[in-house]
């Protein structure tokens, strides 16, 4: 390296490290922010200033304290709820089961006749739910293992499943119309028992609710458009 070079570099090194140095030295301008409260701004001295004036402090201390409460509330409640949830015995959970299943039974035969009968459910307002029921083809006293097959259950007219005996013969010929004469068969030869248990019924119970939610808000849907 020359002689010339050597000492410009030395300039230029100089240079730089003056310049760090201004940069270094130069004062930082006091960072402002919000106030949690007011939203006034005011310079932060700390990671818990939180508010510009001690009023604010207070408030905002006394909707910290607030929200905690409602939150250990919101988590007491969630435990009670569960504790309920547990205690409850097999008879009440087969019956919530079965209420869920019914209900979408029903909205999923809505714009279809009777199955004994052939009369219509709806009007122009859709399933009139006080005048049909979910009617089980081989019923939940002599074939409770079939309760919560879908083929086994249809909406049916109060009158029909309640006053007429389930109509038999002729709910079987509205099933072989509607699911055939093989599949009719079948759910009439199927003996296969089924233990549900506790936590068996409660996913039939979300199963169904679910089911009935999308069942709903895809006939909205289909209305919308």
């Amino acid at each position: 390296m020359s002689l010339s070079t050597q000492k410009n570099f030395g300039l230029s090194r100089k240079k730089a490290l003056s310049s760090k140095s201004v940069k270094a030295d130069k004062p930082r301008e006091p960072k402002k922010v919000s106030c949690k409260v007011c939203k006034a701004k005011y310079v932060k001295l700390s990671m818990s200033h939180v508010a510009c004036l001690p009023a604010c402090a207070i408030e905002w201390a006394k909707r910290q304290r607030e929200k905690r409460e409602r939150e250990a509330m919101r988590a007491d409640r969630v435990a009670d709820r569960a504790k309920k949830e547990a205690m409850k015995p097999r008879p009440q959970l087969i019956k919530e089961a079965q209420t869920a299943f019914n209900r979408y039974v029903r909205a999923r035969d809505a714009f279809q006749p009777c199955i004994c009968c052939g009369r219509p459910l709806t009007d122009s307002q859709g399933l009139n739910s006080h005048n049909v029921d979910a009617g089980h083809y081989r019923s939940v006293g002599s074939a409770p293992h079939l309760r919560f097959d879908e083929r086994n259950c249809h909406a049916q007219l109060v009158h029909c499943n309640r006053y007429g005996a389930g109509r038999a013969v002729d709910y079987r010929l509205g099933l072989i119309e509607r699911i055939g004469l093989e599949a009719v068969e079948a759910l009439e030869c199927d003996q296969e028992s089924r233990n549900w248990t506790h936590d068996d019924l409660r996913s039939i119970r979300r199963l169904y609710q679910l089911k009935l939610k999308n069942l709903l808000a895809a006939r909205a849907e289909g209305q919308a458009v």
